[in-house]
């Protein structure tokens, strides 16, 4: 590793960039960690006051991750940035509670000053020590390159992760090197030794070494550099598509971390059920709905029926005292509305949805609970698209437009999902909550309520798991769903998540 102290020329004047690229670029292996990162200390320690102005030169860059790190951090997030130079990426997500810390001494003043309202320490990620600080996201922006042990760093992490956190890191694209080291020797850009070559599988191993698992992985930002209407239709919409994704100059990864301790004592669970004309179902759910963790409510929300379905549910309530049993009138129209109201008055930690056409059976219920307390998603979508289902239990058009819907929402959502509108569902009511808090982010235009919730889990990185389960014909009633103005309106609300989710340069 070369001596980064020596950062003048003997007779005092200060080393043009371009000398300074030269001269870092002969690099060697370390001896150690700790000359390692004494040799970045001073580097940065150096760049720390001129960091300002490259910033300036190259503002397109900087807002454009900024832009895109707000989409992954929800404001009101306690966050710890790891390698947060001057504190302006840590400011840009409004954390509740921000931390960054940061190898180098000056960066630190320089951000403490600039930004009064968060913490900033000094030291270095492969020496963190925060105490028992618990962040609901950990940020690193363009400084996986410079670890020593990444794969030590990312274990580091894990004492400061809650079951909910989630790791969000960008990092450029090797493709871009000869074009980054042209632009550095033209003094366009601050020139940086050679820095860790690490590739998205690289990333993602090490993470899966550390006991992380990748959520999602993109790439972004074809164009850095700002020009009036070019790079607004490069970055957000040429960078999404095949060919050019591979072009792009940022990689991006978000992670959750895995293998930590189940809750105990066991949950409890509130399972919502939707009714509207389904009277011939409702002792059947009642008494069939599985008991569960610490304990199962079970709330039907009626949406004014034209049978005896309240009057049911009602009887139903009074007919087994032993079931916690619950009887609401829904104020709105269309299921989701219903299950909306079902979840604002559960008092469960864990959410579920079962549709009352018994066309899925309670019994499947408890592979839902499984799944989110020992940890395998957060967001548990049932799958009617794997076991063999019953012959009449979905028309042949429904099927097709389910299929089609799949493979949509999973590109736009960014993890596959095989089954869109299965109506059986179970979250944490905690994730709900943060949900419904941020539901004008869409907006309110989903009668059924399933895209709303899938996007919603989306856009809070939320880990989605499909269960498999038996599909079965009905045998009350007939269905609530219309295949063509129901299909259109699916369409609408898939655009809406396009310009949500998927282009967002």
């Amino acid at each position: 590793m070369p001596d980064f102290t020596t950062l003048e020329k003997t007779n005092g004047e200060s080393l043009r960039p371009q000398d300074w690229s030269l001269s870092v670029r002969k690099t060697c292996q370390p001896g150690d960690m700790n000359e390692y990162l004494e040799g970045w200390r001073a580097f940065f320690d150096h760049y720390a006051q001129i960091s300002d102005e490259w910033h300036r030169r190259n503002a397109g860059y900087h807002q454009s991750i900024a832009h895109l790190m707000k989409h992954y951090v929800p404001d009101g997030s306690r966050v710890l940035e790891i390698g947060c130079a001057t504190g302006d990426l840590l400011a840009a997500v409004r954390p509740a509670v921000g931390v960054g810390i940061d190898i180098s001494a000056e960066m630190v003043r320089i951000a403490s000053s600039k930004h009064p309202d968060l913490q900033f320490q000094q030291m270095s990620a492969e020496e963190l020590e925060l105490g028992d600080c618990k962040f609901d996201y950990i940020i690193l922006s363009d400084i996986v390159g410079f670890f020593f042990d990444i794969k030590y760093v990312f274990q580091q992490l894990r004492h400061y992760c809650h079951p909910g956190t989630r790791i969000v890191i960008n990092w450029y694209s090797r493709l871009w090197q000869p074009l980054l080291t042209l632009v550095e020797k033209l003094g366009l850009k601050y020139p940086q030794p050679l820095l860790n070559w690490t590739t998205s599988e690289d990333i993602a191993n090490l993470l899966n070494l550390a006991s992380f698992e990748v959520i999602y992985h993109r790439t972004f930002i074809l164009l850095p550099k700002r020009f009036p209407l070019l790079t607004r239709f490069a970055n957000r919409y040429l960078a999404q598509l095949p060919g050019f994704r591979s072009l792009c100059l940022t990689n991006w990864i978000v992670a959750r971390p895995f293998a930590l301790e189940p809750p105990a004592p066991p949950p409890t669970v509130s399972v919502i059920c939707a009714c509207r004309n389904e009277e011939g179902n409702i002792e059947q759910i009642a008494r069939r709905v599985p008991e569960m963790g610490g304990g199962t409510e079970l709330i039907f929300v009626e949406g004014h029926s034209h049978d005896n379905t309240l009057a049911e549910c009602k009887r139903m309530q009074t007919l087994l005292p032993e079931r916690n049993i619950n009887v609401f009138v829904q104020q709105g129209h269309g299921k989701g509305d219903a299950v909306r109201r079902g979840f604002a008055q559960a008092k469960g930690d864990i959410l579920m949805i079962i549709d009352a056409d018994v066309s899925v059976v309670p019994e499947d219920l408890p592979q839902f609970y499984e799944a989110l307390v020992n940890r395998r998603g957060e967001f548990i979508n049932g799958s009617r698209l794997v076991y063999l289902m019953d012959p009449k239990a979905m028309r042949f058009l429904n099927l097709l437009g389910n299929k089609f819907f799949a493979l949509l929402l999973s590109r736009l959502l960014g993890q596959r999902v095989k089954d869109t509108l299965c109506g059986t569902k179970a979250m944490w009511r905690r994730d709900y909550e943060q949900l419904a808090a941020r539901r004008s982010y869409f907006g309110e235009f989903d009668p059924f309520g399933d895209f709303d919730l899938l996007f919603g889990a989306a856009k809070l990185n939320l880990k989605i798991v499909e269960v498999p389960i038996r599909y079965r014909e009905r045998v009350y009633g007939s269905t609530n769903i219309s295949r063509f103005s129901d299909g259109f309106l699916l369409l609408r609300m898939c655009r809406v998540a396009a310009a949500k989710l998927f282009f967002l340069g």
